[in-house]
């Protein structure tokens, strides 16, 4: 064990408590900045002291992590100079606020990152045994937090940096401390396997809302690693209505994880030229925050700069901002007001899988539209919607994950229990990819003869013509007619369905579409029945 004495940046820290800190760093002002890069020495016991002392307290004057984050940490400000990490009011505000388990929306750049980086490499360089990992949405971004985490540590003392804080390793994303047995890792949530095997005691999951692939199973990885009485901080701008970060969102409150929010006009440097000309909202802005004319004229130069996306990537509301992509396909107010309308079906089935809101009735008609899937227990859902033929209202859902001869069997026997006068429902199945299976096992095992067919071809293609039209159809539906839909289950679903680049639509990044591509079909097979006056069906 490095044996250095008890006196860091001229400070008698051995046997103190925070008051003294505070009174040193109130002593040492005068001397500017440059007090943090004394070389004095400072010994591994004094370390585990002041990370003991550390524990339990929060931060503002007086607090232990703001203060001591000044006197030990360097950071590149926003003009290019290094600086000491002096807590802004958000990064303050968070310190004061935050628990155990944190979720955080923030406007771009308040410093959040750079804030739980710093307070966390100060509890790994404070503690033995201690994994900290920081989890960033892209690589670029993983190695830049990892850039300034390595700064934090070249701007220690060289007593440190060679004595207690001497790392055995520092590559691209890891910093070992062997002298505490503790490690700093910054890893890029596009490695599928991030987190997987280890024992984490702080975690951190940056811009969440823009992690690739499947997010929340990513996301339920890393929280398998974290130990029971460890620390996470979960935080992002918004990225629309849908995905992890905003279930997450949603989710805090029944999960005892604090919610924290910050807008943009937290920063105090977001100003512009002060604004005359005020508009009604801006108005009531000012009024409801205290604003002032040149944050607003900041404001309209975001509007200018952002269009619809400013209240996205410059949030104002908690709720709002969330709503402010132009990603979905559907109008996000009028998913929203049904979803708050939606009731539990009458009867559920197959372990839940299959909902029933409306049971058949005599005199009837119905279509039955089966959207496939990639087959089998572990490959996509299949999806099932029966509607009502006259009125086009949602009278029963399945969504599980079923092999082709399965899913015939299921949709037989619903087309037979929606039969009306006997000869069975009419059955739409996407003929796209495994389509053709489920109709070779309608006609071949089940003998179901009511399928409905296009242009002399059993079953519904989904093609790049046809698609735009359908979700076009469920779009306007959802605005004019929202009461034809019950299900909580499709409508999640339409929250999700966004616009990929390329033109592309379907669902976002670990979520699903089958229940909204059955009922585009539904509904599509249903217009062109009613357009046409007649039955497109195989001969019984």
């Amino acid at each position: 064990m490095q044996n250095c004495s008890s006196n860091l940046f001229g400070l008698n820290l051995h046997n103190y408590r925070l008051g003294d800190l505070h009174d040193g760093i109130r002593q040492s002002e005068g001397m500017g900045d440059g007090v943090a890069m004394r070389e004095v020495g400072y010994g591994l016991e004094d370390l585990l002291a002041l990370g003991k002392e550390l524990e339990g307290r929060r931060g503002g004057p007086g607090g232990g992590t703001v203060w001591l984050a000044r006197l030990m940490l360097r950071i590149r400000d926003r003009a290019g100079q290094e600086s000491a990490l002096n807590a802004n009011l958000v990064q303050a505000r968070f310190e004061r606020e935050r628990r155990r388990q944190n979720i955080v929306i923030k406007a771009r750049q308040m410093g959040m990152t750079t804030w739980v980086a710093g307070r966390f490499f100060l509890k790994t360089i404070t503690a033995r045994g201690v994994l900290t990992v920081q989890v960033a949405h892209t690589r670029e971004a993983a190695e830049g937090i990892f850039r300034m985490v390595q700064r934090f540590w070249e701007c220690l003392p060289e007593s440190l940096r060679k004595g207690c804080l001497r790392r055995s390793r520092a590559n691209v994303g890891q910093m070992v401390f062997p002298e505490l047995d503790s490690e700093f890792r910054v890893l890029s949530a596009s490695d599928e396997s991030a987190g997987r095997g280890l024992t984490v005691q702080n975690m951190h999951c940056s811009e969440l809302s823009r992690w690739p692939g499947d997010a929340a199973a990513t996301l339920a990885g890393l929280r398998a690693a974290l130990v029971p009485d460890g620390e996470m901080v979960i935080e992002s701008t918004p990225n629309g209505a849908y995905g992890c970060f905003y279930e997450e969102w949603r989710q805090a409150s029944e999960k005892g994880v604090v919610k924290h929010f910050y807008p943009w006009w937290m920063e105090p440097g977001y100003v512009s030229a002060a604004v005359t000309d005020l508009r009604d909202d801006e108005l009531a802005l000012m009024r409801e925050h205290g604003l002032i004319p040149a944050q607003i004229g900041f404001r309209r130069g975001l509007e200018a700069s952002y269009r619809g996306l400013r209240t996205q990537e410059f949030a104002e509301d908690a709720e709002l901002c969330f709503r402010a992509t132009g990603e979905c396909c559907f109008d996000i107010e009028a998913v929203e007001r049904r979803l708050a309308a939606v009731q539990d079906p009458v009867e559920t089935r197959r372990e839940g899988a299959l909902r029933i809101w409306l049971p058949p009735l005599p005199g009837k008609e119905y279509i039955v539209a089966v959207d496939t899937a990639g087959g089998g227990s572990d490959g996509d859902f299949a999806a099932v919607q029966v509607i009502d033929l006259g009125t086009g209202v949602q009278c029963a859902e399945l969504q599980q994950r079923l092999g082709t001869l399965e899913l015939a069997r299921v949709a037989a026997s619903l087309g037979r229990e929606y039969g009306g006068s006997g000869r069975g429902a009419l059955v739409a199945v996407e003929r796209n990819n495994h389509g053709a299976g489920v109709l070779a096992y309608l006609d071949a095992v089940e003998h179901y003869a009511r399928v409905y067919e296009q242009t002399g071809v059993a079953g519904w293609l989904t093609s790049a013509g046809s698609k735009p039209g359908m979700i076009s159809r469920m779009g306007a539906l959802l605005v004019e007619s929202g009461w034809l839909f019950l299900s909580g289950r499709l409508l999640e679903e339409c929250r999700t369905f966004v616009s990929h680049p390329g033109g592309k639509t379907g669902a976002a990044s670990g979520t699903h579409d089958d229940c909204v591509m059955a009922m585009a079909l539904a509904q599509a097979v249903r217009a062109e029945r009613l357009q046409n006056g007649s039955n497109r069906m195989c001969a019984a």
